[in-house]
């Protein structure tokens, strides 16, 4: 059994979310970015920012981990009842008949200008209205505000405010699991809000900066009232 990293009201499992799923307790909602089998590579990423040096697509990005096989996200939804994930266009046939889309628009006041989405899309468990959320969040073009200087430690990684939205799209759960946790950011704006958060992570790299971020957010204290 593989034994978790407790920081403050967060617990962190380093392993393969599969196998640690059975052994935890019921949660309140599942937010989470897994891999949507898409064999994704940006090889723009490099030192921690978004940008197309020559080093950059010489070097690429390190593999997403189970993201070279098609998704399937049925040990997602049979976690609870409320359950955000991202990118499951790329898996819809193999999601149930119910529930709802939110998007995010990467664009923010921009007009298309690349040719990268210009949005992407997550399914809720939920049989609610639609809604869209917009942050600028494109290569180098991103609103930084309160973003770290725009600094990201995944490739895939979201914005923290992108994922207060998700938290409140869910109802303000108790508590919170992201079985493909990646850098952490689910978990540093659950944690921010003075929720409870357990999260899995399989590649050792971006564990550390999960559990580095999470710690940081916890000696902050609760940001959101």
């Amino acid at each position: 059994m593989v034994e978790p990293v407790i920081i403050g009201s967060a617990r962190l499992y380093l392993g393969d979310c599969r196998e640690i799923l059975p052994t935890l307790p019921k949660v309140d909602a599942c937010i989470t970015d897994p891999p949507y089998g898409i064999a994704y590579a940006h090889s723009g990423f490099h030192d921690g920012r978004i940008g197309n040096t020559a080093a950059a697509n010489k070097r690429g990005c390190p593999p997403i981990h189970g993201d070279a096989t098609p998704f399937d996200p049925a040990h997602l939804i049979a976690i609870c009842q409320n359950v955000l994930m991202f990118g499951a266009d790329h898996f819809y046939p193999r999601l149930p008949d119910s529930g709802r889309w939110l998007a995010w628009n990467k664009l923010g006041d921009m007009q298309p200008w690349d040719t990268f989405s210009d949005v992407e899309f997550m399914w809720h468990s939920m049989d609610k209205a639609a809604r869209i959320f917009s942050m600028k969040w494109k290569g180098l073009a991103c609103d930084k505000i309160g973003e770290n200087g725009g600094l990201r430690e995944h490739t895939t990684q979201k914005p923290l405010r992108l994922m207060h939205w998700c938290i409140e799209q869910c109802g303000e759960p108790e508590l919170i699991l992201d079985p493909y946790m990646g850098s952490g950011s689910t978990g540093v704006a659950t944690v921010s809000r003075g929720l409870r958060f357990i999260g899995c992570e399989i590649e050792p790299k971006y564990f550390e900066i999960a559990c580095r971020r999470i710690e940081d957010a916890q000696r902050q204290g609760r940001l959101i009232a």
